[in-house]
């Protein structure tokens, strides 16, 4: 009789099976096949609630009528800026599957972000806004994005009115991810909810500056640097301290606010193509989120022949992932590990170093 061979980097679907999402256990088995246009596929079973499901489910490709290279295309197209018309003529799809997929590819993105976009440390952090909309002009939505400046790593985004509830919301998202290992610098421009938050959130762990730009006729005048948390001596030492900047400044998140709105069709100047439905609009931040921190390397942050990207710099993962390793997630449990012994390895070093 021939000796069932486990399965390792699949795990059981079935939200009532006790070993539900977990990895290595040893009850996933291969069970069949099954026929699809794109060729053969996989079924696997796991023996301890004795359900069975493809090699897709849990994943955007489950019951995609199309080869998941045409699925990745698009998702691509999409955060390189082509709208959905173009998408549609160019791979001959219908401009309603383009739209669904989008949106299976942006729900997928959050919850990889959510669950992924964790454990680094802040040292420098930007943030701004940019304006949008949504169905109408009149219906105007500002898009908050906090970057963390050594890293590149586009930490959080939110969606909403220009208020202090949504600068409170980036702000904490940016808290919860990230690890407070001394006191950082945070910059802003000079919006006074961001001071407001900073005081009831920050005041103990940053040195918080504004940046302030008087303009006449679309023309920068006058440029004004405030002090807001902190003194003038954690000011300086932070700066000191800064591998990239020299004063206080919010040029970082604006050349990153221009990569955003050069990477989605809806937040071009003048379009045709602008958000008809908020929802979308957050698919589509999530989904561009994920590419720039996981996927697109980041030309500031090349090392000699190797050129990393955010996530990488950071240390979330130890290799440029893909969309396939993004939605299918098979090597993202090596990579953790990886990761993990890596930060091990570092802090026994360092202990050794001490003694």
């Amino acid at each position: 009789m021939k000796k069932r061979q486990f399965i390792k980097d699949r795990c059981c679907l079935n939200p009532e099976c006790p070993l539900h999402g977990q990895f290595g256990k040893g009850n996933i088995t291969r069970h069949s096949f099954y026929i699809t246009s794109q060729g053969r596929r996989r079924r696997y079973r796991c023996t301890l609630c004795e359900k069975t499901f493809s090699s897709t489910a849990g994943t955007p490709y489950y019951r995609l009528h199309k080869s998941r290279s045409t699925f990745d295309e698009v998702t691509k197209m999409t955060v390189e800026g082509v709208g959905i018309s173009a998408t549609g003529r160019i791979k001959n799809l219908a401009p309603d599957t383009v739209l669904r997929w989008r949106e299976k590819a942006g729900e997928h993105a959050r919850r990889f972000n959510d669950e992924h976009l964790k454990g680094f440390e802040l040292i420098e952090l930007q943030a701004d806004e940019m304006r949008t909309f949504v169905d109408s002009k009149l219906k105007p939505l500002w898009i908050f994005t906090l970057l963390e400046v050594w890293s590149r790593l586009w930490v959080s985004y939110e969606i909403g009115r220009r208020s202090y509830r949504n600068v409170k919301a980036v702000m904490g998202a940016a808290i919860q991810r990230g690890e407070i290992k001394g006191r950082f610098l945070f910059t802003t421009d000079g919006f006074e909810p961001y001071a407001w938050a900073v005081k009831a959130m920050l005041a103990l762990v940053c040195v918080y500056a504004q940046v302030i730009k008087t303009r006449r006729k679309d023309r920068v005048v006058r440029v004004e640097r405030k002090l807001i948390v902190g003194t003038e001596f954690q000011l300086e030492n932070a700066l000191f301290n800064s591998e990239d900047s020299s004063t206080v400044n919010t040029s970082f998140v604006e050349r990153h606010n221009l990569t955003i709105r050069q990477g989605s069709s809806y937040l071009g100047r003048r379009t045709a193509c602008h958000a008809r439905d908020r929802d979308h609009l957050d698919g589509n931040m999530a989904l561009l989120m994920c590419h720039y921190n996981f996927i697109r390397p980041h030309s500031a942050l090349k090392f000699g022949k190797e050129t990393r990207t955010p996530a990488m710099q950071a240390g979330i993962v130890a290799k440029k992932l893909t969309f396939r390793d993004i939605f299918t997630r098979r090597e993202l449990l090596f990579l953790c590990l990886l990761v993990w012994l890596l930060v091990l390895q570092e802090k026994l070093t360092r202990n050794v170093g001490m003694r």
